[in-house]
C-alpha cells in the first residue's frame, strides 16, 4: 500500500489485559475514506472499540478526527468503507444507531431560546426515547452533569461551562451505549476544564467512550487505549505504555543526564570512557550523554563512573518519552509516523 502508514498492532509484552479484551465489539470502522473532489480528508481509516473501553482519538488540528466522528455518528456520509455501531451499519440502519450514540460535537447543538430541562426533553423525545422513561432520562442526566441549579435557566443565559454541559447531558438523554466526545473541554477555561475531565472520569465503565481531543493531558489521564490520526491516516494505536514501549525501541540510543555537584574535565572524559557512551556535553551544570544503545545496564555504569570521580553524583535520570514526545514524533512528518508505527504497508 503505497504511501500509507500502517497502523500499529499492540505487542503482547505491552497490550494491556483487562475485562474488554473479550468484551463484543461496539464500533468498527473499515476502510474509511472521505474526499472533497482532489482532497482527501480521510484515507483507509480501520479500527475497533470494545464495549466499556475508554479511545483517545488524538491528532493535530486538520487531521481528520472530526471527519472520522461525524462518520461514526451517521452525520457525514465517507467516500468509500463501512461503520458499525452495536452491530448495526451507520448508513443501512442509521435510526439504530443514533439510539445508540450519544455525540458531543465540538459545538454543543443546543437551542439557547429553551431552557435546560425543556431542551433535554426534546433531545429525549428526538432519540427516540420511550414516552414513559423521558423524564427519568433527564432527571439521569441532569444530575450526572450537575445542572440542577440551572435547570429552569435559559441556555442563552449559561456560562460557556453549563453550556458544555448541557451539551454532555444531550448526549447523555438517550443512556446511550456508546459516547463520542469530540474536543469536549474546547474553549474553556482551567476550572471548567477540570469539571468536564472530573465529570468524564464518572461515565467511564458506563458507556464506551471515543473521545476526540488534540489536547494531550485529557487522553493521559483518561484513556486506556490511544489512537493517533496525522495527514487522515492512522499512524498509531496501543496504550500509552506500549506507545512508549515501541518508541523506546525505535530510536538507535538512550540520552541520560547526570548532574553533578563538580563538574570537570576529568568527570567529562570518566563519563566518555564508558562503554557505549557515543558523546558527552555539559549544558547549564548537568552532563547529557547519549548512549549508541538503548540498555540500563550501560546506564549503571556509567552511574559507577559518576560515583567513581567524586564529584558528587546528585542526579542520574534516562529519558523517557511521555505522550507529548510520542505524539510530536509521530505527526512530524510522514517518514517517521511510518517508522515510529512499525513501517508502511
Amino acid at each position: 500500500m503505497s504511501g500509507q502508514v500502517a497502523s500499529s498492532t499492540p505487542s503482547a509484552g505491552s497490550a494491556q489485559k483487562s475485562s474488554t479484551s473479550t468484551a463484543p465489539l461496539m464500533i468498527e470502522v473499515k476502510g474509511l475514506r472521505k474526499s472533497y473532489g482532489p482532497i482527501t480528508a480521510i484515507r483507509d481509516i480501520n479500527f475497533s472499540v470494545r464495549k466499556g473501553e475508554v479511545v483517545g482519538f488524538l491528532g493535530p488540528n486538520g487531521a481528520g478526527k472530526s471527519t472520522t466522528m461525524k462518520i461514526i455518528t451517521g452525520a457525514m456520509a465517507p467516500t468509500d468503507g463501512s461503520v458499525k455501531v452495536s452491530g448495526y451499519d451507520v448508513f443501512e440502519d442509521p435510526i439504530e444507531v443514533k439510539r445508540r450514540i450519544g455525540y458531543l460535537p465540538e459545538n454543543p447543538p443546543v437551542y439557547s431560546e429553551m431552557n435546560v430541562e425543556s431542551y433535554l426533553r426534546f433531545v429525549a423525545q428526538l432519540k427516540g426515547v420511550a414516552a414513559a422513561n423521558v423524564g427519568v432520562q433527564v432527571e439521569r442526566a441532569i444530575e450526572k452533569t450537575d445542572l440542577g441549579s440551572v435547570r429552569r435557566r435559559l441556555i442563552a443565559n449559561l456560562s460557556k461551562g453549563f453550556r458544555q454541559r448541557v451539551g454532555i447531558a444531550q448526549a447523555l438523554v438517550s443512556n446511550p451505549d456508546v459516547l463520542i466526545l469530540d474536543e469536549p473541554t474546547s474553549g474553556l477555561d482551567p476550572r471548567q476544564v477540570a469539571e468536564v475531565r472530573s465529570l468524564i472520569q464518572e461515565l467511564k465503565g458506563e458507556h464506551t467512550i471515543i473521545l476526540s481531543t488534540h489536547i494531550l493531558p485529557e487522553v493521559q489521564e483518561m484513556c486506556e487505549r490511544i489512537i493517533i490520526i496525522n495527514r487522515g491516516q492512522i499512524v498509531a494505536e496501543d496504550s500509552l505504555a506500549g506507545l512508549t514501549e515501541r518508541m523506546q525501541h525505535s530510536r538507535s540510543g538512550l540520552e541520560v543526564s547526570v548532574r553533578l555537584a563538580r563538574p570537570s574535565e576529568a568527570v567529562t572524559r570518566a563519563l566518555s570512557d564508558v562503554a557505549g557512551v557515543s558523546s558527552v556535553r555539559l549544558d547549564a551544570g548537568i552532563y547529557k550523554v547519549q548512549l549508541s544503545v538503548n540498555q540500563l545496564d550501560a546506564v549503571e555504569k556509567l552511574a559507577e563512573a559518576a560515583v567513581a570521580t567524586r564529584a558528587g553524583l546528585l542526579e542520574l535520570q534516562h529519558q523517557a518519552f511521555d505522550l507529548e514526545d510520542i505524539f510530536l514524533k509521530l505527526t512530524a512528518n510522514d517518514d517517521q509516523a511510518a517508522v515510529a508505527a512499525g513501517g508502511a504497508q
